[in-house]
């Protein structure tokens, strides 16, 4: 288990917002499900089967909203759109915390106050490890001494600290199952030095937002996107989707997902509307959008 003291590399004294969405899938299989998000997004690869986005933080940084709200919007619609699940992890001047979120299930999280105070529920820490298949032997402990006052013996460094500190221990413990992050992306740094890390990563890539331009990718940029159809399959090389995970487009499996995703981004986008939550509103128009391409896709298909 690494003991590492990321709270000294995090800058916790500094009043920086970010977010980090960690998605459990190669990048070509996230460019075609993070495609619609409202910010425009660098990903690259986070290990063997992680992959990382780093949002540009335009709806908190512009626009106000609460990042861990937003953070949270991006998880769960994304989740929703995908056989994987997906981690945000998200900080600002007072709190630091994660959500998780998978499929159609409620998502589960926890926060920390700025002076790593624990304000969440135990419970929380051991659906996370179940959701993730941690080892309840090996991880589970060190996941509920981030949810303890002090540090307990022999865990080491990161997890009695502050709130960044302690999603440091986070990832410490998540690098048993495979998470490493590229260096440079360090919970509590601000969204402009996390990007900057990100362009260096070999093979990373921009994700446009919907209605803009592309620009020029940096030099070190190699990954080429994935299929752009919800729902298409690719060949498992990493290049696309796996065909074993997601219907083949034009398939009746992909008009019943995009289906789905539309059923469900209406009353989503609506209630957040109601609510005035931007990150709600953000996670609905995700999945309108991913379905409503899907549904499009199938219409314009040329029929046998």
């Amino acid at each position: 288990m690494p003991t590492e003291d990321f709270g000294s590399r995090a800058r916790p004294g500094r009043p920086a917002q970010g977010a980090l969405l960690l998605c459990r899938a190669d990048p070509g299989s996230v460019v075609p499900t993070a495609r619609p998000m409202r910010d425009r997004v660098l990903l690259a690869s986070a290990g063997e089967t992680w992959s990382v986005l780093v949002p540009e933080g335009r709806p908190w940084r512009q626009e106000g909203e609460p990042v861990d709200r937003v953070a949270t919007g991006w998880a769960t619609a994304l989740a929703v759109g995908a056989p994987w699940p997906v981690l945000a992890l998200w900080w600002d001047a007072d709190r630091a915390g994660y959500t998780l979120a998978s499929g159609y299930r409620r998502p589960v999280g926890y926060v920390w106050l700025t002076d790593g105070t624990p304000a969440g529920e135990e419970e929380a820490m051991r659906t996370f490890a179940a959701r993730l298949d941690l080892d309840p032997v090996a991880d589970l402990p060190f996941l509920e001494a981030l949810t303890c006052s002090g540090s307990g013996p022999g865990f080491g460094p990161g997890f009695g600290g502050d709130a960044r500190a302690r999603l440091g221990g986070l990832l410490a413990v998540l690098a048993r199952a495979g998470v490493a992050l590229p260096p440079g992306l360090t919970p509590g740094e601000s969204a402009g030095r996390l990007r900057e890390a990100a362009r260096s990563c070999p093979g990373a890539q921009e994700i446009q937002e919907p209605g803009r331009p592309d620009t020029p990718r940096p030099a070190a940029t190699v990954t080429e996107p994935g299929p752009r159809v919800p729902g298409t399959a690719g060949s498992g090389d990493g290049r696309g989707l796996p065909g074993h995970l997601l219907p083949y487009a034009g398939t009746p499996g992909a008009q019943v997902l995009a289906l789905a995703q539309v059923a469900a981004g209406l009353p989503l986008t609506a209630w957040g509307l109601r609510r005035r939550n931007g990150g709600w509103v953000t996670s609905g128009t995700l999945l309108l959008a991913h379905g409503a391409l899907g549904l499009l896709y199938d219409l314009g298909r040329p029929r046998d």
